[in-house]
């Protein structure tokens, strides 16, 4: 097989959030937007709500038709950017629960769907979404009265613990809203690890389920091999790849992998990342390009018909720190053409 081999532990992600959990005393959503950052939004959710979890997250509405189909008609799941213009039918079909980000938003919500649940969302200093605190706060009464699911506001530093933003944000959120008989949330995964007064009634773990920091302590989730199309003799003195931008300087055995920029891999990793077979690395040489790799296995003792990406040797925060990006982005961007290989739940 000539495409790559990305093997998904759902067991990993059940232990993550029973983890996350078991740091709180309330309850505690799942955050499935982005197709599941990447793994596979409806394997995962139903991984998730055989393991007790019972609120889900997207991002947008159309995010909720496989989940909706996956999990069937219990499972409350709710959507981020609220209730958009051309939602209305999906909302009220799926039984969706929009976190109304803005006075447009309540009033398309108030008008179209009368009585239907919602959530709202409040802007706490991140400036991306949620009701400015002035418009919180002269409409407050008339939105608690529709009986809200969900009051909540995002962290912007969570995963800088020591971040003055956060004791601000958490001021603030409590400002606007102790005292209210409504559920709250504020914390997502690095909010999780803040400690309890960030936790109030729901947490929304993310990334952390899927084994990316800044939950150091998360099970990983995944796992990303290469399969080897060709090796060759390089002399020494030859280049390798677009630009000459490698040129060997001794005679090296190269293998051309199968995997690149179409299929995730970053181009920012050219010349920087490592593959493995078993625990020893290869270095990838000259540039990424859109379906292939070159990799240096001159100091190997055998030819290999693998190679590793992301997997025991090389996590996915380090190959995205090689990148100079983060886990979230490496994830999502995993192409269509891997070969899966989800196990577990």
């Amino acid at each position: 097989m000539s495409t790559g081999r990305l093997t998904i532990d759902l067991d990993a992600v059940v232990a993550n959030w029973r983890a996350l959990d078991g740091m709180t005393n309330c309850k505690t959503a799942a955050v499935v937007k982005a197709d599941a950052y990447g793994i596979g939004a409806q394997n995962v959710s139903k991984a998730l709500f055989k393991a007790g979890a019972r609120k889900f997250f997207v991002a947008v509405a159309e995010e909720a038709v496989p989940l909706r189909e996956a999990l069937g008609p219990g499972p409350e799941i709710s959507v981020f950017s609220g209730h958009m213009r051309g939602d209305t039918d999906l909302i009220r079909e799926l039984n969706l629960t929009p976190m109304l980000n803005s006075v447009e938003q309540m009033t398309q919500h108030f008008e179209t769907l009368p009585g239907h649940p919602f959530g709202v969302q409040i802007d706490t200093g991140m400036n991306r979404l949620g009701m400015e605190p002035q418009e919180w706060g002269a409409l407050a009464e008339l939105i608690l009265s529709q009986g809200p699911k969900l009051v909540m506001s995002h962290l912007a530093c969570a995963d800088e613990p020591d971040h003055p933003m956060n004791p601000h944000q958490l001021d603030v959120f409590k400002q606007l809203t102790d005292g209210i008989n409504v559920p709250r949330s504020l914390a997502a995964t690095g909010g999780i690890l803040l400690g309890p007064e960030y936790h109030f009634d729901l947490t929304r773990p993310g990334i952390g389920l899927y084994g990316g920091m800044p939950f150091d302590q998360a099970t990983p989730v995944i796992e990303l091999e290469l399969p080897v199309v060709q090796i060759r003799d390089v002399a020494e003195g030859e280049v390798v790849g677009y630009g000459n931008s490698w040129q060997a300087e001794r005679p090296s055995r190269v293998a051309t992998v199968s995997g690149g920029y179409a299929d995730g891999i970053t181009r920012y990793l050219s010349d920087k990342a490592k593959l493995y077979h078993g625990n020893i690395p290869c270095p990838l040489i000259g540039r990424v390009s859109m379906d292939l790799l070159t990799i240096d296995i001159t100091d190997l003792p055998e030819d290999p018909e693998r190679l590793t990406l992301i997997g025991p040797q090389q996590t996915l925060d380090a190959l995205a720190t090689k990148a100079g990006t983060i886990g979230y982005e490496i994830l999502t961007q995993l192409g269509a053409r891997y070969n899966r290989r989800t196990y577990g739940k």
